[in-house]
C-alpha cells in the first residue's frame, strides 16, 4: 500500500496545491533531545501529503525519510570536538558565525540558535525563492527575522520555554560561581524572546506550553497557534515476539540535567530494591562521568541496578518499550513528552509526573503524580509492578489514547491548513 492510499481522504483535500516547505533545525540528534525526532517525523508526515519538503541542519544531523532533502549547514561542532578552545582554525577567522560560536563556548556561552540562524539567512538570500514557507524548529535566532523581512512566510515550533530550564538549573546550582555560568549558557533567551514576540508566527505543542511560551516571551496566548505532536504509531507499536521483563523499569533522561527529575526516580527505586532485588532501571541516556546522577547511584548503592544506553536505532527503542514492565516519566516540566507518548504507543503501562504538559499526552490511560515526589512515584511504581491485570489494562488504554489523539498524519493535515491559512493571508494583504 502507498503513502498516498494509507491517508483518509479527509487529510488530501489541499493536496492540489502542494507546497515547498522548509524545515530548520539548528541541532537534530536523530535519538536525543527530541528536536531531530521532530523534525523526522513532522518531514515525513507532510511529503505523505503531497508536499515537498527540506531539512536545513546543524550537526549532529537527522535521520530522514528517504524523500526529504537533507541540506547540511557545518557548525564548528564544538560539543564533538576533543577541545573546544583548540577547535579553532584560521579559516574561522573569516566567518563572523565561526568566530562567535568558538568565542562564545569559550566563555561559557551557547551561541549555536544565533549562528546557526546567521547561516541559513545567508543560504536563503540564494534560495529562498525555492519554498513557499519556512518552518524553524525552536532556534529562534535573528536571522529569522531577516527571512521575515525578506518576505519569505515564516513559522517558528516553540515547544517550550528554555526559560524553565534555566530556573531549575539555578535553583540547583551549588553555588554564586555556577548560578553565574548558568546564566551565561542561558544568555541566547534574551535573543529568543525578541524573535518570538517579533515572528508573525508561532505555533507550538500543547496548551501548556502556550501559557508558559506567553508568560516568559510577553507574547499573548490568542497570537500562539496549537497543533500537538504526533507519534509514529506504525513504528511505536506492541510487538508479539517481545515479551515485558517483570521488574524492568524504563525512562529516558539525561542525566544531570535537573529538568528530567530522574533523581526522584533513583530515590523511588532506592525504596523499592528491599522488597523487590530484582528490579531494575534501564535509563535511555549518558551517564556523565563525575556528575551528580552517577554520586547518586553511589549513594543509593544501585550501580548494579541501573543501566545507561544512548545513542540507540529507533529499532531498539522500541524493542526496549515492549520489553519494559513500566516507563516513567519522571521530568519536573514537558513542554510535550514524547517519550511517554511513545511509550503508551507500544502499549506499554506509563506513569508521569504532572510536570508541564505530561498530563494533557497521558490523561486518564496512565499514573499521573506529582513532579518531584519520589514516594508518589514509589507508590505508583509498586501498584503497575505488582499487579498484571492492572498494568495491562493501562497498556491498552495508552495505545487507544494515542491512536485516537496523537497521530502524525493529523497533525500533517492540520500544519497542511495553517501554511495555507498563513499564505492565504499574505496574499489578501
Amino acid at each position: 500500500m502507498t503513502a498516498q492510499e494509507k491517508i483518509p481522504s479527509s487529510l488530501l483535500q489541499k493536496t492540489d496545491r502542494p507546497l515547498r516547505i522548509c524545515l530548520l533545525g539548528y541541532r537534530s540528534h536523530p535519538f536525543v533531545g527530541g528536536q531531530g525526532v521532530y523534525l523526522n517525523y513532522l518531514s515525513k508526515a507532510l511529503v505523505d501529503v503531497g508536499h515537498r519538503v527540506d531539512v536545513i541542519s546543524g550537526p549532529p544531523y537527522p535521520e530522514l525519510d528517504p524523500r526529504v532533502t537533507l541540506i547540511k549547514k557545518p557548525s564548528l561542532d564544538l560539543f564533538a570536538a576533543p577541545s573546544h578552545v583548540m577547535a579553532l582554525r584560521p579559516k574561522h577567522l573569516t566567518s563572523w558565525s565561526d568566530f562567535f560560536e568558538w568565542w562564545a563556548m569559550l566563555t561559557g556561552g551557547f551561541a549555536e540558535p544565533y549562528t546557526f540562524s546567521r547561516r541559513v539567512a545567508k543560504h536563503m538570500k540564494r534560495h529562498g525563492s525555492d519554498y513557499d514557507i519556512v518552518h524553524d524548529n525552536q532556534c529562534l535566532g535573528y536571522g529569522l527575522l531577516k527571512l521575515q523581512k525578506q518576505g519569505i512566510p515564516t513559522v517558528a515550533t516553540v515547544h517550550h520555554p528554555i526559560t524553565r530550564d534555566r530556573q531549575l538549573a539555578l535553583d540547583a546550582a551549588p553555588n554564586w560561581k555556577h548560578r553565574l555560568l548558568v546564566r551565561r549558557w542561558h544568555s541566547f533567551l534574551g535573543m529568543q524572546k525578541k524573535v518570538v514576540k517579533k515572528l508573525d508566527h508561532i505555533v507550538t505543542v500543547s496548551e501548556q506550553s502556550r501559557t508558559d511560551i506567553s508568560q516568559a516571551f510577553d507574547r499573548a496566548e490568542r497570537d500562539i497557534s496549537l497543533i500537538y505532536n504526533g507519534i509514529d504509531t506504525d513504528t511505536f507499536a506492541p510487538r508479539d515476539n517481545i515479551s515485558a521483563k517483570p521488574f524492568r523499569v524504563m525512562t529516558t533522561a539525561s542525566a544531570d540535567q535537573p529538568l528530567k527529575g530522574l533523581k526522584y526516580l533513583l530515590d523511588a527505586i532506592a525504596a523499592l530494591k528491599p522488597q523487590h532485588p530484582q528490579l531494575e532501571l534501564l535509563v535511555v541516556g549518558k551517564l556523565k562521568e563525575g556528575g551528580q546522577t552517577e554520586k547518586q547511584l553511589k549513594s543509593l548503592k544501585l550501580s548494579d541496578s541501573v543501566k545507561f544506553v544512548s545513542g540507540i536505532s529507533t529499532e531498539k527503542l522500541v524493542d526496549y518499550y515492549n520489553q519494559a514492565s513500566v516507563v516513567v516519566s519522571p521530568s519536573l516540566y514537558e513542554g510535550f513528552g514524547l517519550p511517554a507518548g511513545e511509550a503508551m504507543a507500544c502499549g506499554c503501562a506509563v506513569i508521569s509526573s504532572d510536570g508541564g504538559a505530561l498530563p494533557e499526552v497521558v490523561g486518564d490511560a496512565g499514573i499521573v503524580v506529582p513532579k518531584g515526589n519520589s514516594q508518589a512515584l514509589q507508590q505508583a511504581l509498586e501498584k503497575v509492578l505488582t499487579d498484571d491485570a492492572y498494568r495491562q489494562s493501562l497498556g491498552k488504554k495508552g495505545r487507544e489514547r494515542i491512536l485516537e489523539t496523537f497521530c502524525w498524519r493529523v497533525a500533517a493535515k492540520e500544519f497542511t491548513d495553517y501554511y495555507h491559512q498563513i499564505l492565504d493571508n499574505a496574499a489578501a494583504s
